[in-house]
């Protein structure tokens, strides 16, 4: 019978020498002694600043207790799948909730619309912008644009909950009297605030005509919520998720 032995330190280092992170990482699992052969800094060095240098530069700052070679890639990997990582599905759909906005002037109503999010024609690249039509009836001519009070609510079906959009009063931005923007930061989500900001804006335009007599009439709203980080509208999903926070309880 032949007796089993471990292969020589010296074929050890020759093939680890040649191992990639990820065959590196398993080997150090067979036992103790491999475990600490696999962890060798002179192993770990090389790959850690060819992948992370950024990390592999900051070793110093551990002094005077330096950080493995090994620990710093095992940290960089797993920041960077946190990075990667796709962000959970969202619990709210479109269909759960109920879009209502109402513009009013100091005299009274001039336009409320309800609209089923369900029912809504979504941006066909998915970003959470769309218009909302003014029914008919409902049009009130009026000719005082700098007093307006433009609220957006979102509604959870059932009226399980509500969240305020924006509520601006004062003056927009009128563009030939004929288009109205307003916007307002909106605030962080309650499970991470922490006092700082969201980073969101609700916008909101006021697509106008004239109504004779130097007044104007609302016939189109437009609502979308944007980033300032990069001003450029969010999907559908991610304003979802920034949604959920206010509306459902568990996410209070």
């Amino acid at each position: 019978m032949v007796k089993k032995c471990s292969p020589p330190w010296q074929v050890l280092d020759l093939v680890a020498h040649r191992l990639d992170a990820q065959t590196l990482a398993t080997a150090a699992c067979v036992c103790k002694s491999w475990c600490i052969s696999m962890s060798a800094d002179d192993l770990w060095q090389p790959i850690c600043a060819a992948t992370y240098p950024s990390l592999a530069n900051l070793r110093p700052a551990a002094a005077p207790t330096p950080v493995p070679y090994c620990k710093l890639y095992g940290l960089g990997r797993a920041a960077e799948k946190r990075r990667l990582k796709s962000p959970p599905e969202p619990q709210l759909s479109m269909h759960d909730l109920v879009f209502a906005v109402d513009v009013q002037n100091g005299r009274g109503c001039v336009a409320t619309v309800i609209n089923p999010g369900g029912e809504i024609k979504l941006d066909k690249n998915g970003i959470f912008r769309f218009d909302m039509d003014v029914e008919s009836g409902n049009l009130v001519a009026f000719e005082e644009l700098d007093s307006l009070r433009i609220t957006w609510n979102v509604v959870l079906q059932g009226f399980e909950g509500v969240f305020t959009m924006m509520d601006c009063r004062g003056k927009g931005s009128f563009v030939l009297g004929l288009e109205g923007w307003f916007s307002k930061e909106l605030p962080p989500p309650g499970c991470c605030s922490g006092g700082g900001a969201s980073g969101l804006v609700a916008d909101l335009r006021l697509g106008l005509r004239e109504g004779g007599g130097g007044k104007a009439v609302v016939e189109k709203l437009s609502v979308g919520m944007l980033s300032i980080v990069s001003w450029r509208y969010v999907c559908v999903d991610d304003a979802l998720r920034y949604l959920q926070h206010f509306l459902l309880p568990n996410e209070s």
